[in-house]
């Protein structure tokens, strides 16, 4: 699966983008935000509040973490939007 991280989550983790084998047992969003808190110490930094992280998943916001990522390719993961 494509990972795409935008903003401050792309500057702390250092990271634009990646393709990652997800785990067999991550098969929803919820399982996907834990996991990502399991990949190391900036990745928990990142992702310890939830509710801070919005996701689309193949380009579609998604918030709900039973949402399957069943042919989902791609995951992008952004802060809150502001604007004025």
């Amino acid at each position: 699966m494509k990972l795409v991280y935008f903003s401050w989550i792309r500057e702390r983790l250092d990271i634009a983008e990646e393709e990652a084998e997800l785990p067999a047992n991550v098969t929803t969003l919820g399982d996907l935000l834990s996991w990502q808190k399991s990949r190391g110490e900036e990745f928990a930094a990142v992702f310890a509040h939830e509710k801070v992280v919005r996701v689309a998943l193949n380009q579609e916001h998604a918030d709900d973490p039973a949402t399957s990522l069943e042919g989902v390719t791609e995951a992008a993961f952004f802060p809150p939007m502001t604007g004025g």
